[in-house]
């Protein structure tokens, strides 16, 4: 069943930018804006449950006297991986009783002084590890576009809403695939950006490699570059080229490498028609596109699995003398537990295979000397049905499932490269399957201005018809 929210109000069938520009106009109010998206919260979250915590007096209060910028009185949501002050963190698990946090994280500083208004947390996997948020007790995040299938993670619950129309934008953020995965399946847009683009919590800056980055979730190229432009007049990484205000398609003719073999796992026959036809379609453009292998060292999957593994020990390792006699470790899901036990049957293994992992960043440069802008599909195969990942199964056959599925999205965390995923395809059943277009790091510019050109030539299905 399609579900979405899209109707006569406030929001009407706005993106952030329209919504933004009626609001500065007058023509609309954040307060209007505010309980329009509320009621389509609930109107839909039933369906989705895609709401991980819920701060309307918040959303309100925040609603009448909205912080200046860009996208003041913009209604959106955090995911409930980072800390937003008065709200508490759960991290998609139900292992402790959270409370609230005192103040916000590094991220939220930035994200909410844009002028966006937080309605609450939206839902993830359990800490992300999962690309498919179907929790034993919380319950499964599902996906607009078809109910019976899943909203993808980690950062579901923010891809579902934003897709149903409930806000036209939500935060979302990547460790493995985590903004491109659920906008791939959802229908969005969706930029992981180069390591250190944007402010981050403490926890994630200090992993010994940095895979993971925050972003947005959009239905729009130009949303999605709306956001960094505001996003830098906030904080700014003067080791990397800025992106600056972008608002048209590329000029310039580029050098694309296609890959539908992925990282140890291959496309699908009907995932590699449709990325064959993107590059066609890019063909068609002016732009030069060839066959390539992907560049990565045969060990790359048992590396990355293992440093993932590593994530989910730490978490086990450190819930107690964090979250106190509330915590209790059996309640996480087969996935987690399995992660954690890997990672500790294989810590001899791990100094090792950090090491190979850094040097995925020479092999990126090498890369992306010879092509300005690598293209896959997002995800090796259509959205699976609720239950394909479920977390209740033994960890040998979800994490089978899982690799088959995400088999390209990993290695732009590793070497820090950005990569955005754009519904430019649809499968033979009526799902959205995104296309990924990767580039060097500190490039975000080219694939914004890329994913404009493409968005014009072939604009995005609409889950409202």
């Amino acid at each position: 069943m399609r579900v979405h929210a899209f109707t006569d109000d406030a929001l009407a069938d706005l993106d952030a930018v329209g919504l933004a520009e009626r609001l500065a106009a007058g023509k609309v109010s954040a307060t209007e804006a505010t309980e329009a998206a509320i009621a389509r919260v609930d109107a839909v979250n039933g369906e989705l449950n895609a709401m991980a915590y819920a701060d309307v007096d918040r959303a309100r209060s925040d609603a009448r006297n909205p912080r200046p910028g860009f996208l003041s009185g913009v209604p959106t949501l955090v995911k409930d991986n980072v800390d937003v002050a008065g709200m508490p963190t759960r991290s998609g698990t139900d292992a402790w009783t959270p409370r609230p946090a005192k103040r916000n994280g590094d991220f939220a500083d930035m994200y909410l002084a844009t002028g966006l208004v937080p309605l609450g947390k939206s839902q993830l996997s359990e800490y992300g590890f999962s690309a498919s948020a179907e929790h034993p007790r919380l319950g499964a995040v599902r996906c607009p576009w078809d109910t019976e299938r899943s909203a993808g993670a980690s950062s579901s619950g923010s891809a579902a809403l934003v897709a149903a129309g409930a806000v036209p934008i939500a935060h979302a953020n990547d460790g493995g695939g985590s903004i491109r995965i659920p906008a791939a399946v959802n229908g969005l847009v969706g930029l992981k950006p180069t390591r250190g683009r944007l402010a981050q919590d403490k926890m994630f800056r200090d992993m010994p490699i940095r895979i993971i980055s925050d972003g947005v979730v959009t239905r729009s190229v130009r949303d999605t570059a709306a956001f960094y432009r505001e996003a830098e007049r906030h904080y700014r990484n003067l080791n990397l080229p800025p992106i600056g205000d972008l608002t048209r398609p590329i000029k310039r003719r580029l050098r694309i490498a296609l890959n539908t073999s992925g990282v140890g796992r291959s496309a699908d026959a009907e995932t590699r028609a449709l990325t064959e036809q993107t590059a066609s379609l890019l063909e068609d453009l002016g732009h030069s596109v060839t066959e390539t292998e992907a560049p990565v060292a045969p060990s790359f999957v048992d590396d990355f699995l293992l440093y993932w593994a590593l994530l989910a020990q730490v978490m086990l390792t450190t819930g107690r003398p964090l979250h106190g006699r509330s915590w209790d470790a059996s309640k996480h899901d087969n996935l987690t537990l399995g992660l954690a036990r890997h990672a500790r049957r294989n810590l001899h293994r791990l100094p090792a295979a950090i090491t190979r992992l850094k040097r995925a960043n020479a092999q990126a440069e090498l890369y992306y000397e010879k092509y300005d802008v690598a293209l896959t599909p997002t995800l090796a195969t259509a959205t699976p049905k609720v239950g394909h990942l479920d977390p209740t199964q033994d960890y040998a056959t979800i994490i089978d499932r899982l690799l088959d599925w995400v088999a390209f999205t990993p290695w732009q965390n590793v070497t820090g490269a950005p990569a955005i995923s754009l519904p430019l395809a649809t499968t033979a059943g009526g799902l959205p399957q995104g296309m990924m277009l990767g580039a060097a790091p500190g490039q975000e510019g080219v694939l914004i201005e890329l994913a404009y050109e493409l968005e014009q030539a072939r604009p995005f299905a609409r889950i409202q018809g």
